[in-house]
């Protein structure tokens, strides 16, 4: 097993090494460049002709250096790669990664509870991707928690096959660092998938024809043209331009005016497809790069040799992005204004239009299958990083599939607190025994334990490792009212909000249910009895799970109801101070910390 900490520091202080070093050649580079322009300078006054070597040294420095400054800013990505490794070990990486702020729901029916987006979130603490469909696919994952076993295996299999990728991953998220913006920018996915451009048969092909033509006509009509441009002064240099001295231009003239009328005919068509793509050589090839590093690796579990095979089917997909970007590089040539000229002859970009746009119908809509691989390994990768870097605390859980609810962890935890402040529980769900009334005093660990439950069901349904010594699962829906607050823009007190949501899971039930402190809002006669019936009503349809209260009477709901328990968390004095242990026992809490925890806040009581 490789020791995580270890290899993130010796990989970053490599990294860190070839930074620095890139960033010297850099800066020496950049010192030469100067010296090279000045060289050039003196040399335009001394001896002209000689000028021309250091302008070709210096073009040759421009390629270099671009190529310095590309490696310099991989080797500073893959630093910063781990340092966010050893920031999520040190417990120091909250609001430095990705929050996920933008897959916030408060109307979710359980992802605001288990703080799964926001600042120090599950999603921050899992999230190594960098493309925005990367970021979407894990967040889907998260939030819409599959109950297929097939599918939850197929994933868990291909974490466990990346987990010590380090080096994969690091690839994946520095070239798709560098492509993120761009692609995303371009909308690749989004064109590709667009109807095809209404164009009638025959005018890809007359473009062609024209094209052509144009260029016979002008190879036959040149020397006549410049035969024109010199006969006037040099007669004699006429005759040596031979037979084609004396062809007619109006062949010429009529061809470039029926050019001009069908590239007119042709602009409004053509300009949506070449406004596309003309910006993205630079997106197509990086997604080309980092197709091609997925390509080029070797796996075993199924659904990464599916997602090769789709990258390799009917053409290799890394190939066919190569090919589009050459389209679209050759499309930069028409700003070119030496080349202009001869590109308006050959309908350079009405030609080149045709060409992409055959593309796109033979290969536009498998743009968006080959983004969603790429996102798909950076989602896979997320949870492969967060087994890989705790292989003492985390367990991969087995899913089941016997028709039955069950939830069953031993040891487990919450992933948002840290290894050595982190204090876990035995817990077990079943049908057998479907509720837990967990009673217990303020701040005594009662929310944190439903929370616990709540984030392990979502990880393991995701495919992902969870905080547990092991688990054993039941793929199932999960619902929660665990944080619920009040909205004054939609005129809902908190209470009635609660009571939506708890709708809401009746309405998704069977489902993993965890309500804390339930129907706070209202009076305990009206708490008791609505609390029985909305318990008894999830239980009846085949739900399990927790109702935590600090409400001793409502712990009289346990009794009522069969395949139900209670269970507790307490506390006590140290001296003036309430102490936690926060571990769950058997039973009814006996006691209450309220009081204690005024007189520790200086109310007297």
């Amino acid at each position: 097993m490789l020791n995580p900490r270890e290899l993130y520091t010796q990989r970053l202080a490599s990294r860190r090494a070839d930074a620095a070093r890139l960033a010297a050649r850099d800066r020496m580079i950049s010192t030469i460049r100067l010296i090279v322009i000045a060289i050039a300078i003196v040399l335009l006054f001394v001896r002209a002709i000689f000028a021309l070597i250091p302008v070709a040294v210096f073009i040759a420095l421009l390629v270099m250096h671009e190529r310095v400054i590309t490696a310099r800013r991989r080797a500073e990505a893959a630093a910063a790669f781990y340092t966010r490794g050893l920031a999520r070990l040190d417990g120091t990486w909250i609001g430095h990664g990705v929050s996920g702020e933008e897959f916030v729901d408060e109307h979710h029916l359980f992802s605001g509870d288990l703080d799964l987006f926001g600042r120090g979130s599950i999603f921050e603490l899992l999230c190594i991707a960098v493309t925005h469909s990367g970021r979407r696919k894990l967040a889907s994952w998260l939030a819409s928690p599959s109950t297929s076993v097939p599918e939850i295996v197929s994933r868990q299999e291909a974490v466990k096959e990346l987990r010590d990728r380090v080096e994969l991953r690091e690839d994946v998220a520095i070239v798709g660092a560098e492509v993120a913006h761009d692609i995303e920018q371009a909308k690749l996915d989004a064109w590709g998938a667009m109807p095809p451009t209404p164009f009638a048969r025959w005018e890809p092909f007359v473009a062609r024809a024209l094209g052509i033509l144009a260029a016979i006509i002008v190879a036959i009509s040149l020397p006549s043209a410049i035969a024109k441009l010199v006969g006037y002064t040099h007669p004699q240099a006429v005759v040596r331009l031979g037979p084609f001295a004396n062809v007619p231009l109006w062949p010429l003239v009529v061809v470039i005016l029926i050019e001009a009328l069908f590239a007119a005919r042709m602009r409004a068509r053509i300009t949506p497809i070449l406004t596309a793509v003309e910006r993205a050589e630079p997106a197509l090839a990086l997604l080309g790069r980092v197709l091609m590093r997925i390509e080029n690796e070797s796996f075993t579990s199924q659904r990464f040799v599916d997602a090769v095979a789709r990258l390799r089917g009917r053409v290799v997909a890394s190939a066919e992005i190569e090919r589009l970007r050459k389209l679209v590089a050759l499309l930069d040539a028409r700003r070119n204004q030496f080349f202009a000229p001869i590109g308006a002859i050959l309908l350079w970009t009405t030609n080149l239009a045709f060409a992409i746009e055959r593309w796109r119908v033979e290969s536009g809509r498998a743009i968006g299958a080959w983004i969603e691989t790429v996102a798909e390994i950076e989602a896979l990768g997320s949870l492969a990083s967060l087994s890989f870097e705790h292989p003492d605390d985390f367990t991969m859980p087995d899913i089941i599939e016997e028709g039955r609810p069950l939830f069953d962890a031993g040891e487990l935890g919450h992933p948002l607190i840290p290894g050595d402040r982190r204090v876990t529980n035995d817990i077990i769900l079943s049908d057998t025994q479907r509720l837990l009334v967990v009673s217990g005093s303020n701040m005594s660990g009662k929310s944190t334990m439903l929370r616990s439950v709540g984030v392990a069901a979502v990880l393991a349904m995701a495919g992902g490792p969870v905080c547990a010594r092991k688990m054993v699962i039941a793929p199932m829906k999960i619902g929660a009212s665990i944080r619920i607050n009040d909205s004054l823009q939609e005129g809902a007190s908190r209470f009635y909000a609660e009571i939506l949501r708890i709708r809401h899971l009746l309405e998704n039930a069977p489902l993993l249910f965890l309500l804390d402190e339930i129907l706070a809002g209202t009076n305990s006669h009206d708490r008791r009895i609505g609390a029985e019936a909305i318990v008894r009503g999830l239980v009846e349809r085949g739900a399990i799970g927790l109702v935590s209260t600090h409400d001793l009477a409502l712990a009289e709901i346990a009794k009522q109801l069969p395949n139900a328990a209670n269970v507790h968390f307490e506390d006590h004095l140290e001296g003036d101070r309430v102490a936690f242990d926060y571990r769950m026992r058997p039973g009814v809490v006996t006691k209450s910390n309220a009081l204690a925890l005024m007189r520790s806040v200086g109310i007297e009581v």
